[in-house]
């Protein structure tokens, strides 16, 4: 495939163009749409993908966590601290290993995962897609996701 610069081709660089724009202002939206969802949960986005994955498997370490959202432990640290604090989830050392933290609901947690359920379904009724497309798309941002992992 011939490449094409920009020197050559100015309309590369328009904004419109751009795949990372539509991405980012496509999350942007989602999130937008999100917030009231998430607010009368007392959860911002972050930590509302924090609950969906103790609310599949409970009682995982902080690596787990972020290996399935894609977080290092730097990042995901603050945000359980401010879990804990809301008392949804405790932080305990491992005791086979002092330097693995386990993060575990608490019942109150536990009970949040009721009041969430409808979200998912407000969410997929606010996109006007069909669920095959939904779906469809879903598959081709986790190809992109691979594909920018592994490089060129």
């Amino acid at each position: 495939m011939a490449s094409r610069t920009a020197a050559a081709d100015p309309s590369l660089l328009r904004l419109d163009r751009q795949l990372c724009f539509a991405l980012y202002s496509a999350n942007l939206a989602m999130n937008k749409h999100y917030r009231p969802l998430l607010k009368e949960l007392g959860l911002t986005y972050s930590q509302y993908l924090v609950m969906l994955v103790l609310w599949e498997r409970d009682a995982l370490t902080v690596s787990e966590i972020g290996e399935r959202l894609f977080l290092d432990s730097a990042t995901l640290t603050p945000l359980l601290k401010r879990l804990q604090a809301a008392g949804l989830v405790t932080r305990t050392r491992a005791r086979e290993d002092e330097r693995q933290v386990i993060v575990a609901l608490t019942a109150a947690g536990r009970a949040l995962r009721r009041r969430a359920e409808q979200i998912p379904e407000q969410v997929m009724c606010a996109v006007g897609c069909a669920l095959d497309e939904l779906a469809a798309l879903k598959r081709q941002l986790e190809t992109l996701r691979l594909n920018l992992e592994q490089g060129p």
